[in-house]
């Protein structure tokens, strides 16, 4: 193989390595997270989540919440709304029913959208 036959190989291989690259980084991209923080234990739909900080991501009417610390995830089915105007940041709403909190909607920063949790009468641990 000359040197002309080995640029020409390189470059092709080089090309489908960035093609490769780039379609992952799409696909990672897609996925937009939100951070973040319940100060009490809480419930999401049917899902009773310890007090700490998620990320939460939203997919096909189903939020996921993964915990920072532990990187377990547990998913709700939510209602996605589209509010007038793009939300500041991002705000977790919540009812309190004794020492735990309902959570109600979470207000999604940077975006017009808003989930809303449907509630569930009895919460199962997730966590």
């Amino acid at each position: 193989m000359n040197l002309k036959d080995t640029l020409k190989y390189m470059t092709k291989k080089s090309l489908l390595l960035v093609g490769i690259v780039s379609a992952c980084s799409l696909a990672l991209a897609g996925a937009k997270s939100y951070e973040v923080v319940l100060a009490n234990p809480s419930v999401a739909g049917s899902v009773q989540l310890p007090a700490g900080e998620y990320k939460v991501t939203v997919a096909d009417g189903t939020a996921t919440f993964i915990a920072a610390r532990t990187k377990k995830s547990v998913s709700a089915p939510v209602k996605v709304e589209t509010a007038k105007t793009k939300f500041a940041r991002t705000a977790v709403e919540t009812s309190s029913e004794g020492k735990t909190d309902r959570v109600t909607a979470i207000d999604l920063g940077g975006t017009a959208s808003k989930i809303e949790f449907v509630a569930a009468p009895a919460a199962k641990p997730a966590m």
